[in-house]
């Protein structure tokens, strides 16, 4: 496993490395970056940006919004939060799995003195209290896997800067957002800077792994082409909000494993266009989905018999068949 050390606070363009990381760089080595963002909101791939972001106190406060390739929910970055991405083989076994990941980072936690555990679908926690949310994008067969870790954060600008739903609150069994997240320097014995964790998680989590400390230096070509995706894509409007018709039918339902909400066009009896969004934790692109729905007679049995070519379990995370034809019809 390789590091890219990444110095960028640009969440544009540290969603370009991203991509361009598990897309263009040498798919018989796996990868590691830890990096930071200035003040931003990311959203998940199949979220309504509009609706997720507090868009006036974003923009008041020179907050950044991006949109990255994972599902999952909105969550909020500043310099004190650390945020760590590995791009390796894709296994559909445990080896893949977010626990998998997610209990890597557990572990190197532990060298720090802090017990943390994995809980839910993609949290860490410290005392009950959420530190981390992980989340995973296939391409081919490749796997990247990235998470938050909340280190000295300022959560009063994090739970205003979301439009959090009441029911996702309420599903968690608490009273704010707030209450809900902490930061990992309220839990250290001896105070350190957010580049000093930085470091130390870097030298715990590759002993973790059993492998050595190695690093790729980006080349100047590397860096020219994450430029222009950044510009090109990242930074771009379309992409990070984006445009959608008006729905004639909109339902939505929180199932265990998110919350998904469908709008839908029909016309003459048959679905001309099709939106999934939600904060399920998606691996592929569900416009995959979206398209294959298109055209089709808006009936269950229709819709069902072309779910069931899809692996749900990639698109959707642990939304079953079944309530993907509930929200529906």
């Amino acid at each position: 496993m390789l590091y890219i050390r990444n110095s960028s606070n640009d969440p544009y363009f540290n969603m370009a490395l991203e991509e361009y990381v598990i897309k263009n760089m040498d798919p018989a080595k796996e990868y590691f970056i830890l990096w930071q963002n200035r003040p931003t909101v990311v959203i998940g791939k199949n979220q309504n940006a509009i609706e997720e972001v507090n868009l006036e106190y974003v923009k008041e406060n020179n907050i950044a919004v991006v949109r990255r390739l994972s599902g999952g929910g909105a969550v909020y970055h500043d310099l004190g939060n650390v945020n760590f991405t590995y791009v390796v083989d894709y296994r559909p076994e445990f080896f893949n799995s977010i626990e998998r990941f997610a209990q890597a980072v557990v572990k190197a936690l532990e060298k720090l003195g802090i017990k943390a555990e994995f809980t839910g679908r993609n949290d860490i926690t410290i005392e009950g209290r959420k530190i981390s949310g992980n989340a995973q994008f296939l391409y081919k067969r490749r796997l990247l896997h990235h998470g938050t870790l909340l280190f000295d954060s300022d959560l009063t600008r994090l739970s205003s800067a979301l439009n959090v739903k009441p029911q996702k609150i309420a599903s968690k069994g608490v009273k704010s957002v707030k209450s809900r997240v902490a930061n990992i320097k309220e839990y250290l014995k001896e105070d350190i800077s957010v580049e000093g964790f930085k470091e130390l998680l870097l030298k715990y989590i590759f002993e973790v792994e059993g492998q050595s400390l190695i690093e790729y230096n980006l080349t100047p070509e590397d860096l020219e082409r994450i430029n222009r995706l950044r510009d090109e894509k990242y930074a771009t409007w379309d992409w990070n909000f984006g445009t959608s018709p008006e729905f004639d039918l909109i339902k939505s339902q929180r199932f265990d494993a998110g919350e998904i909400e469908v709008r839908i066009n029909v016309r003459d009896g048959r679905i001309t266009d099709i939106k999934f969004y939600g904060d399920f934790l998606s691996m592929r692109d569900v416009s995959e989905v979206e398209e294959k729905l298109k055209g089709l007679r808006y009936k269950e049995e229709d819709v069902g018999e072309a779910l069931k070519s899809f692996n749900l379990k990639e698109y959707f995370g642990g939304i079953t068949f079944e309530e993907i034809l509930k929200v529906m019809f």
